[in-house]
């Protein structure tokens, strides 16, 4: 996507072709910052500490922290060091898993002076293989969008209502829940998106936003607490929310907050669509409730960071000193309440039959 005009991805490798880029998201939107990673250790901070963020943007960090990790040392003991440091840093988001597997096992079986070479390949492959991946979850989507705008009589835009932040930012280009409305509003169909604004790290408010606005899609930012007042009031037209996790049974593990909106819409009749790439998919795991939530700790519900008058970025407390708060970074949406994903292979019925049908696998027991 663009950034005053100029493209970018969220991950690239540096034009000394061994260190990587990123964009620090821990910055935005007050500062646009780019990190480079340099080892191993920088890939394992960047992950954990939420520089990069969003599953399969985090998969692509993985995939590239082996390649670093293969600059530094291509021995079969630091593979396997790499993989359990980079596997430990998000529980939820498989696509860390699934990127770790995929090119941990290429890497393995090729000879030590080969993996270095081979692992940055192999990173750039999965790099572009997302790009492509979410292009058509864009396509797919888009076209969910077009269908309500003529059943509006294209009489005024298409209001989308989102949850935390599934953009490009996310990914490593398009987006999964935003693709399909950059590819509608690209294509000219007037779109407007309700970002709620996702407590307590703010995605919505300061990932989400900037994105969108820097790429011209009209937006208005609303605390969490509206957006089942919006759907009662006819205001939203659709939901259209991302995942770090499907499981075997087509439940969806996203950011806290959207079994919420799931459940909201569900109750106003609002069609509640997932945009999923086949690698989020956790095969593996029968059903949502066995899925390992994250909890983040408890100084981001207490605290709140931002941007003084001063134009430094800085962190407040607003709970009383000493409160203990609870912090579980994601929850689970069953397949019921959801109307339908936006895969790259098109738009599917969000149950077990539908993934296994159209991805191949079967429903692990």
């Amino acid at each position: 996507m663009k950034i005053d005009g100029h493209p970018y991805r969220t991950i690239w490798l540096d034009g000394d072709a061994a260190s990587v880029n990123v964009i620090d998201q821990t910055q935005l939107p007050h500062r646009f910052a780019i990190r480079r990673l340099r080892g191993l250790d920088d890939a394992v901070e960047a992950i954990g500490g939420m520089t990069v963020r969003g599953a399969p943007l985090i998969g692509a960090t993985a995939a590239y922290g082996l390649a670093l990790a293969m600059h530094e040392n291509p021995s079969s003991a630091h593979l396997d060091h790499a993989c359990a440091r980079l596997a430990a840093t998000r529980p939820t988001a498989i696509n860390l898993r699934w990127a770790l597997t995929r090119l941990s096992a290429r890497i393995a079986a090729a000879p030590e002076q080969d993996r270095r070479a081979l692992a940055y390949l192999l990173a750039a492959d999965l790099c572009d293989e997302d790009v492509a991946i979410n292009r058509a979850i864009g396509q797919a989507g888009a076209a969910v969008i077009a269908e309500a705008w003529q059943r509006l009589g294209r009489a005024r835009p298409v209001q989308v209502l989102t949850h935390c932040n599934a953009g490009w930012l996310a990914t490593v280009d398009w987006g999964t829940a935003l693709a399909p409305v950059y590819r509608a509003h690209d294509d000219g169909i007037p779109v407007h998106v309700f970002v709620d604004e996702t407590r307590p790290r703010n995605q919505g408010a300061s990932l989400t936003a900037w994105e969108l606005g820097s790429h011209g899609v009209p937006y208005t930012l609303i605390v969490d607490n509206a957006g089942g007042h919006l759907m009662q009031q006819g205001e939203v037209d659709l939901c259209i929310v991302g995942t770090d996790r499907v499981t075997a049974d087509a439940a969806v593990c996203n950011k806290i907050g959207t079994y919420l909106k799931a459940l909201a819409a569900r109750d106003t009749g609002v069609p509640f669509y997932v945009g999923l790439p086949s690698p989020t998919i956790d095969w593996a795991t029968p059903t949502g409730d066995r899925v390992p939530i994250e909890d983040r700790g408890a100084r981001e519900v207490t605290h709140l960071a931002g941007w003084d008058e001063q134009g430094r970025i800085t962190e407040i407390r607003i709970a009383p000193e000493g409160t203990a708060a609870r912090n579980p970074g994601f929850d689970v949406t069953p397949a019921r309440l959801i109307t339908g994903f936006f895969t790259e292979r098109g738009h599917i019925p969000a149950t077990p039959e539908a993934l296994a049908a159209t991805f191949g696998k079967h429903r692990a027991p």
